[in-house]
């Protein structure tokens, strides 16, 4: 059974609030990450991940209030949009894109672009549906979604997994 509208809606917007804290909590080494992906001056890290904090935060939030879920759907997927055409551009760097929770320095690979890009695919699809109305399985179903989200995040970290091609 696929998830509801509602689960896929909160797990967006998770995901938004989720990064916009790590992006306070860890924002000396963020603010270096920003500046790399963007290809700027070190010292405009800490603006562009102001900015893009506070846009997940502003998403995450709209995506919660029925009215204006399509608003914060699309907010998302531009921004989602923006982090894969940065990553796109980086591809085959080596550096800490600031995707994972943890430092690591590893070469930009499809699969870092393809996260954000599809992330921007499902955020696209949510801002063409109705306001999704929140159940009582929602918050389980997105916590699921989350699980798994982090899950894949952790396999992609793998260096050199024999499953994967290059």
């Amino acid at each position: 059974m696929a998830p509801a509208p509602g689960s896929i809606t909160l797990f967006l917007a998770l995901l938004l609030a989720g990064s916009a804290l790590h992006k306070g909590l860890a924002h000396e080494r963020l603010a270096i990450a920003a500046a790399r992906l963007a290809g700027t001056r070190p010292s405009s890290g800490t603006l562009l991940l102001l900015m893009a904090g506070g846009i997940e935060a502003v998403a995450a939030a709209c995506l919660l209030i029925a009215p204006l879920q399509s608003t914060g759907a699309l907010i998302a997927a531009v921004l989602w949009l923006g982090y894969a055409l940065a990553l796109f551009r980086r591809r085959g760097e080596v550096l800490d894109c600031g995707c994972d929770l943890v430092a690591r320095e590893k070469p930009v690979t499809t699969a870092q672009v393809a996260r954000p890009a599809l992330l921007a695919l499902v955020a696209g699809l949510v801002s063409t549906l109705p306001a999704a109305a929140f159940g009582i399985e929602t918050p389980f179903a997105a916590a699921g979604l989350c699980a798994l989200y982090l899950g894949i995040s952790e396999l992609l970290a793998i260096p050199q997994p024999a499953w994967r091609k290059r």
